[in-house]
């Protein structure tokens, strides 16, 4: 049976997860909001994630194929149609979150070259991204903003050469940031869908070049905040863009390998969402 988990206690896992409160202190409050080191130890796990439970499309799903390619020095997830010419199908980046390319994200991947994409789901961390997702964090903190662009903004030219050049751009968390991002300053991106992804500074919103989808989560105060701020100046330099708060959602309402956060509906609302936007925007 799941348990009862606060408002508090979901609050706390994000703070610890976004690096903002070190696991031990995450784990002492923790504790002292659930009642008890023991009542916490039962809390802890459905708000952890699980990638035991990442695969809604096999990894081996011979509807699909597969394979690592060359970004620089790092690599990506390639994955299309079986028995389709990924030089005819538009391409979608798919951008993880601050743990790297871990099992869920190639889920994700596969998912959507299901709905017909090409997709390439780049590692921003060039040695490989580690299995612990605690030890991942650590290696993506020393991975600077600046250079981690570069690597997407590589990765979309890669997609666009191994694709019909088409390209959008879907992130999650982290990944959402950076998408904002690369609405900036990838060229030829004709679409970026970002869920829940910290906003780009308000005077760079003028510079934003494509179409965007985005999607928040209600309960998710730390994001939230940025959002009256960036939709004031999308208006005001009339950007496309549509703007999605979906009723009760955590931060990481898609991610089905977060626990209690996981938000099945609005995750399936979202996906389709996103799916429809685009293939508007890519298959035209």
């Amino acid at each position: 049976m799941t348990p009862k988990i606060s408002q508090e206690a979901i609050d706390l896992h994000d703070s610890y997860t976004h690096g903002q409160i070190p696991r031990r202190e995450f784990l002492e409050r923790l504790a002292l909001v659930c009642g008890g080191v023991a009542a916490s130890a039962v809390v802890l796990p459905f708000l952890e994630v699980n990638y035991a439970q990442a695969s809604m499309i096999d990894e081996k799903d011979k509807r699909l194929d597969f394979k690592d390619v060359a970004i620089g020095e790092n690599k990506g997830y390639w994955v299309f149609p079986k028995g389709k010419d990924p030089k005819k199908l538009a391409a979608v980046v798919i951008i993880h979150e601050n743990k790297g390319l871990q099992p869920h994200i190639k889920d994700v991947a596969r998912r959507m070259a299901l709905e017909g994409f090409a997709v390439l789901a780049p590692d921003v961390i060039a040695a490989g991204t580690p299995a612990d997702p605690d030890k991942a964090k650590e290696v993506m903190a020393l991975v600077s903003p600046e250079k981690a662009l570069q690597i997407f903004k590589t990765s979309c030219d890669k997609a666009r050469e191994l694709s019909n050049g088409k390209l959008g751009a879907l992130g999650f968390c982290w990944g959402g940031a950076m998408s904002n991002q690369l609405a900036i300053h990838a060229e030829k991106l004709l679409a970026a869908v970002p869920f829940y992804g910290m906003q780009p500074r308000v005077e760079d919103v003028s510079k934003i070049q494509a179409p965007l989808m985005l999607h928040y989560g209600e309960k998710d105060e730390r994001i939230n905040k940025g959002i009256a701020d960036f939709e004031a100046a999308l208006k005001k330099y009339q950007k496309s863009y549509e703007l999605f708060i979906y009723p009760g959602a955590q931060h990481a309402f898609h991610n089905d390998t977060a626990g209690d956060r996981y938000n099945a509906d609005a995750a399936k609302l979202a996906w389709k969402r996103s799916v429809d936007f685009l293939k508007k925007h890519l298959e035209a």
